[in-house]
């Protein structure tokens, strides 16, 4: 049996994004179980977001953004590692895998190593299999 699984990616409008763009234009084959939102900055992915995805059936989210320091709105991907370093141990702490989730930085010249981001996420999340959330509803 097949499982399909779901990844939710937040990327940055002006480097993770065209990153992506780039590895599409570039015919890179990745896994096709991503799905992009695109935001604006990787800071502007509140870690609500993260939980929503996951309830509403993701199996992994990546939060990607600008290489620290190259962020367009100056201190933008700082925030989001304190935020998202803080989520992965929340997550944790209910039991959920921390390597469900993953932030990563990447330039828009860097769509190989989108790529590779996402076909070792994909590789990850499959070993763990599908996030069961039932097992937390109702305790």
């Amino acid at each position: 049996m097949r499982e399909d699984i779901r990844i939710v990616g937040f990327l940055c409008n002006w480097c993770s994004y065209a990153g992506a763009d780039l590895a599409g234009v570039s015919r890179l084959e990745y896994p096709a179980n991503l799905r992009i939102i695109r935001v604006m900055c990787s800071s502007r992915v509140d870690p609500i977001f993260v939980l929503k995805a996951f309830k509403e059936g993701a199996d992994g989210v990546l939060v990607a953004g600008c290489r620290l320091g190259e962020c367009h709105y100056i201190e933008g991907n700082f925030y989001t590692r304190r935020r998202f370093s803080m989520l992965k141990r929340i997550l944790e702490y209910v039991g959920i895998e921390k390597e469900r989730l993953r932030v990563e930085w990447i330039s828009s010249s860097e769509g190989e190593r989108f790529r590779s981001i996402i076909e070792e996420m994909t590789s990850e999340i499959k070993k763990l299999g599908k996030l069961n959330l039932d097992k937390y509803e109702g305790n």
